[in-house]
């Protein structure tokens, strides 16, 4: 995991979750999570719900929706996972990360009462997630699936509406071994009479038998909204079944496959059916408004172009490659990759080859974390070619890219919200100790 930062009780009272409930333990299901919040009184949620899930860009989605609603007056309580950097980045209210304290509190209220049924980390993190949307009187909440939707433990909230952002291989596991299967899992999330969103352009079958087998409102990218062009230049257009929102600024996050993830937020909006209307200046504040880490997100770096995305599988890479190919192309390249054991390394890093001139393989940490001489056997065992150097810490891996690049050139690092979380705390405890030393001087 990554560090948690905030008051030492609750660094010890997160360190003791981890040995209680290890983060990385997989063990699906909603009986013992419905059963933890009946016992809590947590259900119903008691304010209407959104929920975001599939294979890519639901944490966009949600921070767009999240924004969007926050722009409009209401307060919005945020629930995502995984964390880049700090555990508190899962549960935000009024864009704000709850305090040390209330965490801190609720933490240890939930495991005081639940103690004895054998809640797994993400569960006691949803639990915890309910309790503080409660205790700070939100509005509304905004609800990120972790992984999967059917047995997810945000599923025991019966949402206003659900949305699907997209259907990819990832997890195949748990989930299944290919997209029709993985479908009818994230269709988990659609509720009878309830809007069911679908953002992905060529869904599988099986999530759209799923939302109309329910007997859900089934709403389409293409056919219910869309996405098109504005009639300015820079500018686009939401096409929604009632609403149409013409020349609209591009979301802040960027990437120009965001605009679609932003029609998809404001269609989620625009199916409540007024119980969120859709108001053209809130609309433009909070796709001005949106911020979030990791995502296609460029930093300098003595002047080279430091780009960190947590895209971890083959259909975020095709993503990534194709916004690098809208790019002038540097005159070098390098790749920070780091993945977890889980993953497809050959299948990831492919279609990024044609973008990098050198590939810099970073170790992540045991149980899940692939070594990375693991990594380069992976890769080579999918017949692509050798790293040009290993590194075990984040630190390493930036000062290797460094020293292959220069001024205008570009340093990607991506494969794994873990991979971006060490690269960026090495690079910010590096301008740190360098600021320090300065101050000195």
């Amino acid at each position: 995991m990554t560090p948690v930062r905030g008051g030492r009780g609750l660094q010890a009272a997160l360190r003791s979750l981890e040995v209680l409930a290890p983060p990385d333990r997989m063990d699906f299901g909603l009986e013992r999570t419905r059963a933890a919040a009946a016992r809590l009184g947590l259900l119903p949620l008691g304010v209407p719900a959104l929920i975001v899930g599939g294979t890519n860009g639901k944490g966009s989605v949600a921070a767009l929706l999240a924004a969007v609603l926050a722009a409009s007056g209401r307060r919005v309580g945020l629930y995502t996972s995984p964390h880049l950097h700090d555990y508190r980045e899962r549960i935000v209210v009024d864009g704000r990360p709850l305090s040390s304290r209330l965490l801190l509190e609720l933490l240890g209220e939930i495991r005081t009462r639940v103690g004895d049924l054998p809640l797994t980390y993400f569960e006691i993190t949803t639990l915890v997630a309910f309790a503080a949307f409660r205790r700070r009187a939100v509005d509304v909440a905004v609800l990120e699936v972790g992984l999967g939707g059917r047995l997810d433990a945000v599923n025991v909230v019966d949402a206003e509406a659900a949305a699907v952002v997209s259907v990819d291989l990832d997890h195949t596991e748990w989930l299944g071994p290919d997209r029709e299967s993985i479908g009818r899992e994230k269709a988990g999330i659609f509720r009878p009479g309830r809007p069911a969103l679908v953002g992905d352009a060529a869904p599988p079958e099986s999530l759209l038998r799923t939302a109309e087998d329910l007997g859900a409102d089934l709403w389409r990218r293409g056919r219910d909204f869309a996405p098109e062009p504005g009639t300015v230049p820079g500018t686009w257009t939401y096409r929604g079944r009632a609403l149409t929102l013409a020349d609209l600024p591009p979301p802040a996050l960027a990437g120009a496959f965001q605009v679609a993830n932003a029609a998809l937020a404001l269609a989620v909006l625009e199916s409540t059916h007024g119980r969120f209307p859709l108001e053209r200046p809130a609309v433009e504040a909070g796709l001005g408004a949106v911020r979030l880490a990791g995502r296609f997100e460029t930093v300098d770096d003595g002047g080279r172009r430091l780009v960190f995305d947590v895209a971890h599988n083959p259909a975020a890479a095709r993503t990534l490659a194709a916004e690098l190919a809208r790019e002038p192309r540097p005159t070098r390249s390098v790749l920070v990759l780091g993945m977890l054991a889980d993953k497809d390394p050959a299948g990831f890093v492919r279609p990024l080859l044609p973008h990098a001139t050198d590939l810099v393989l970073l170790s992540l940490p045991p149980p899940r974390g692939l070594e990375a001489r693991a990594l380069a056997a992976r890769l080579e065992g999918g017949g692509l070619p050798p790293p040009a150097a290993l590194a075990r810490r984040g630190g390493d891996a930036l000062a290797l890219a460094r020293a292959r690049t220069v001024a205008g050139d570009r340093v990607l690092v991506t494969g794994s919200f873990r991979t971006v979380a060490a690269v960026r705390e090495a690079r910010a405890r590096r301008g740190s100790s360098t600021a320090r030393g300065e101050r000195r001087a």
